[in-house]
């Protein structure tokens, strides 16, 4: 019998949007378990250079309501081979705007070094984070 295969999903999941849920409900299609990693604020400050609109603890609730969601965990690493050594997940999922950038190649090179393999989704262009914070300021 193998073993289930355990994916993981990280992000901020600020201001929770449809492109959240399909990334979500896409790679629970694609692992036996998902396992969700809800970056902290210093985490996401540290990334984004700005303050999560949501505060962690309400984005953790959000996340772990979500059914295409088995767990939801704090996320305190930028660095996910370190969330990795902690949970041991099989696979990691993100969003296709990664793909290419320092950061995931420097991510891609750690995680498969230890045959995790790395999932990148489509990137939802219509709605983003950074997008709703945009139409948020204007029209205010």
């Amino acid at each position: 019998m193998s073993r289930p295969v355990v994916g993981y999903a990280p992000g901020a999941y600020d201001m929770f949007h449809i492109g959240h849920l399909r990334v979500l409900e896409r790679a629970r299609s694609e692992c036996d378990l998902l396992i969700a990693g809800v970056a902290t604020d210093a985490v996401v400050l540290s990334a984004k250079a700005k303050h999560p609109v949501i505060p962690f603890e309400q984005r953790l609730e959000i996340v772990s309501s979500i059914r295409y969601v088995d767990q939801a965990i704090a996320d305190p690493h930028v660095d996910k081979y370190l969330t990795w050594q902690r949970i041991g997940f099989h696979v990691l999922f993100k969003g296709d705007d990664w793909r290419g950038t320092e950061r995931a190649h420097e991510m891609e090179s750690k995680l498969e070094s230890v045959g995790v393999g790395i999932v990148y989704f489509p990137y939802t262009g219509d709605v983003s984070t950074t997008l709703l914070r945009t139409r948020l300021s204007v029209s205010e």
